[in-house]
């Protein structure tokens, strides 16, 4: 009789080894065929069986044997071994063998199983599988070229499991799921055995064997796209980087692998990267010259990471920038990268319709730029550089946003500086804070890719030159104490007088009546009687209301044309205030002057914002109770600073905001009662109507030197910002319906204005008019806009690309809401009672 083929002799073994565990329960026949099917994983002549037995059993029938064994887990024969045997024969099958196949098969019965102790074992098999290498195994059995073919629906499938492991594990085990199958465990696992099949790769490279990397760069990309990027990347990358440092076969190793990435998951790949490496050298090392190769990578590199998204830090730019920069190759991406986000930065429509953070960024990215160009690329595009500065500036001066117009004045000046247009230099007047002190060090190129060494020998510091050696005798003298041999008699040993409070002493008297004061703020030429006068002012005003009243409008008209020709200090303050104390003490008369100067012509925008300034202290100090006699001035003449405009800062009428919600909320609890507050008089009330309305007037007639729908948007956003104070002021007042109503129809026709601070003012005047109205007279006088109104307020939330109109609309939405589910309740209740 002919022997068997081998394909035929392992078919019929196998099968006559499921027979035997499928009919019998005898321990003698069970194990005997589990070590049967045993040998056809061992290696060498003592396991009995043949390699080409061997391939046969793993190529065909090694899936099929899982298969069975996870079908009979309930068998009586499994649960007759004992555990070692159990551990040994059972386990072990789904331990050796093609690693894919057992992934597969334990996969397939965690998702069909219920939830058992069957389901328990194999997920114990399953955490045994990844604690002891097999993805290493796995991944590296795809490396080799001498792998057979097999299909690409087995390769997905496979590839599925693996980057979804987590998520199927969690939906099938929780809460009860192994910490080893959780995303933060599971992902830095496969990076680790991704590495080591690298290493092996490269092993294998240099002993002269063909390898593959599709699957393994499959594999990682999949992740990536999954957004587990930085669990990989966190463990791949420093290792990837000390690796590729001076190994060029690992180098090669890793271009291969991002050569290898599907075009559909370069960009999280890339982007995941970019944030994990340590600098610009060490990205070159490991993606090489990608960007030269991969259209997607090049577009992801110089265009979607520096002009369309901006979460990023400083330092994710220093290396994308410093990565093209540091290759002769890569040098022309670095000059078109600067040319696309120069024509950005002077883009006039972006300035005024992208977040501030994104155009921070782009300013980032546009100096780092500059700063990277050699001094021959720097004279060829001189030209276009001188223009984008010129009109980047110009765009960024013209916003009425304060950070904008200083990030203008900050990048003007680094061009300026690297350009050395003709030995002059751009040099602007602005605060310093950390964001413009980041800009300016962007000039000044640092090293990211490695830390810097501290020294080992450390050496103290020597004490500071600043200080005096007056100063840092005292201080050795407190230090060392009293010197017994020291001289009684010496000068040094005086203590010096204080005279840091000492004033000079001026030959001049301050004026005592008022209208001292005004003439010599008229016809005085002396810097000193006019600095007594104005300190004096304010004082004068508030004790003498009688002369307030009569000369009130002439000192307010003084002080509105006044200039600081003698350098005062404070003197904006100190005329601040004193306007302000006018405007209470005579509010109509004075009132109606500056409402109606406002519009005048020749006036200048600084004065117009003076006006509106000191029109919305007053109101504010009309608005608030008088607690004590002469004590209701909001500012002093003592101070020194000029009081900011409310409008300027958005988290201030947030604030006010929240506070006007939970004063209206309802709060119920128990203990002591606060005492009643005392009544006292609203002096804004009657006379709101005098600072409201007379500002509507003339808005929409241009003048000569006057268009406030057209380039003076900064004091149209002011004014927006004063009237929605007003409105805000005047809560509970008889006039407040209908402030509101003209309000709205102000702010309807410029709420799509281009400048996000008058879109600022249009929502605090909307909330402001949610604020002060109720829900009664909401429903009644404005029901017709209110429909209009919130779709538009949605769509700013929504759509609009500053942060604080979204937030604002936000609020504006909840306080309307508020108020018509309140007005809804009442009439409810009303129903319910008749």
């Amino acid at each position: 009789m002919e022997p068997l083929a081998p394909n035929a002799e392992v078919r019929l073994a196998v099968a006559q080894c499921f027979r035997t565990l499928s009919t019998s329960t005898d321990s003698e026949d069970i194990i005997p065929a589990l070590q049967t099917l045993h040998s056809y994983l061992d290696e060498g002549p003592e396991s009995g069986t043949t390699s080409v037995q061997r391939a046969e059993f793993r190529r065909a029938h090694f899936t099929r044997t899982l298969q069975f064994l996870v079908s009979n887990i309930q068998a009586d024969w499994l649960h007759s071994l004992t555990a070692a045997q159990r551990t040994e024969l059972w386990d072990g099958l789904f331990l050796r063998g093609p690693p894919e196949q057992a992934l597969l098969v334990l996969m397939e019965g965690i998702g069909e199983l219920r939830p058992c102790t069957n389901l328990n074992h194999l997920v114990d098999i399953t955490e045994n599988f990844l604690r002891r290498g097999r993805l290493a195994e796995l991944l590296w059995s795809f490396c080799l070229e001498a792998r057979p073919s097999d299909s690409p629906q087995l390769r997905e499938t496979l590839l599925g499991r693996i980057v979804a492991l987590p998520d199927l594990t969690a939906n099938r085990l929780h809460p009860n799921n192994r910490p080893l199958f959780l995303p933060q465990q599971y992902y830095p696992l496969l990076a680790t055995e991704m590495l080591t099949a690298l290493e092996r790769t490269c092993q294998a490279l240099k002993d002269g064997t063909d390898c593959s990397l599709t699957f393994v760069a499959q594999t990682f990309g999949k992740v990536c796209i999954q957004g587990h990027s930085g669990l990989m990347l966190s463990v791949m990358a420093p290792r990837l980087s000390v690796y590729t440092r001076s190994d060029m076969v690992w180098q090669r190793v890793c271009w291969k692998l991002l050569e290898n990435v599907p075009q559909r998951w370069v960009e999280s790949v890339l982007t995941g990267l970019v944030q994990a490496v340590s600098g610009p050298d060490a990205l070159g090392r490991i993606i090489g010259n990608l960007v030269l190769t991969n259209k997607k990578a090049q577009y992801v590199i110089t265009h979607k990471l520096l002009l369309l998204q901006y979460k990023y830090e400083t330092r994710v730019l220093r290396i994308v920038l410093g990565y093209l920069a540091a290759d002769r190759e890569r040098r022309p991406l670095l000059i078109q990268v600067l040319r696309s986000v120069s024509q950005a930065w002077a883009n006039p429509s972006a300035v005024k319709h992208t977040p501030l953070e994104q155009q921070l960024y782009v300013s980032k990215a546009l100096l780092l730029c500059v700063s990277l160009l050699k001094d021959s690329e720097l004279q060829e595009l001189r030209s276009d550089l001188l223009q984008c500065m010129l009109g980047g500036m110009q765009s960024h001066l013209d916003s009425s946003v304060v950070r904008i117009r200083r990030v203008g004045m900050v990048v003007g000046e680094c061009l300026s500086s690297r350009m050395d247009i003709s030995g002059t230099k751009l040099k602007f007047e602005y605060d310093q804070d950390e964001e413009t002190q980041e800009l300016l060090s962007l000039m000044t190129p640092i090293a990211v890719d490695e830390p810097e060494a501290e020294p080992v020998n450390r050496v103290d510091s020597p004490p500071d030159t600043n200080e005096t050696p007056s100063t840092q005798n005292v201080s050795s003298q407190n230090k060392s104490g009293p010197q017994p041999d020291s001289d009684l008699d010496s000068d040094d040993e005086l203590t010096p007088y204080d005279m840091s409070g000492d004033q000079e002493i001026s030959e001049a008297s301050p004026p005592r009546y008022l209208r001292d004061c005004l003439e010599t703020l008229i016809s005085s030429e002396d810097p000193v009687r006019v600095e007594l006068s104005l300190r004096v002012a304010e004082g004068l005003v508030r004790k003498n209301v009688f002369a307030t009243k009569e000369i009130g409008v002439q000192l307010t008209k003084v002080l509105l044309h006044m200039e600081d020709k003698y350098s005062i200090k404070g003197f904006l303050s100190l005329r601040q205030a004193t306007m302000v104390a006018l405007t209470v003490a005579d509010c109509i008369q004075v009132t109606q002057y500056l409402t109606t100067e406002f519009y005048s012509l020749n006036y200048s925008l600084r004065q117009r914002l003076d006006i509106l300034e000191v029109l919305a202290l007053a109101a504010q100090e009309l608005s608030k109770p008088i607690t004590e006699k002469g004590n209701s001035s909001i500012g002093t003449a003592a101070s020194t600073d000029l009081t900011p405009y409310p409008g300027d800062n958005p988290v201030h009428w947030r604030q006010e905001v929240e506070k006007r919600i939970q004063s209206k909320t309802k709060r119920l609890r128990k203990g002591a009662t606060q005492p009643a507050a005392k009544a006292t008089p609203n002096r804004y009330a009657p006379v709101a109507g005098h600072f409201f309305f007379p500002l509507l007037r003339n808005y929409d007639k241009p003048q000569v030197t006057f268009d406030l729908l057209g380039s003076d948007h900064l004091v149209l956003g002011r004014l927006i910002h004063t009237l929605g104070l007003f409105m805000h002021l005047a809560v509970n007042a008889p006039i407040a319906a209908q402030m509101g109503r003209a309000l709205l129809d102000f702010v309807w026709a410029v709420r799509y204005h281009a400048d996000q601070m008058v879109r600022r003012g249009v929502l605090f005047a909307v909330c402001s008019v949610f604020l002060s109205m109720n829900s009664q007279n909401l429903l009644v006088d404005l029901s017709d806009q209110l429909f209009e109104t919130r779709t538009w307020l949605a769509d700013v939330a929504e759509g609009d690309p500053d942060a604080d109109c979204r937030s604002l609309a936000v609020q504006s939405l909840v306080l309307l809401d508020k108020s018509l589910k309140k007005q809804l309740q009442d009439q409810q209740a009303l129903g319910l009672e008749s």
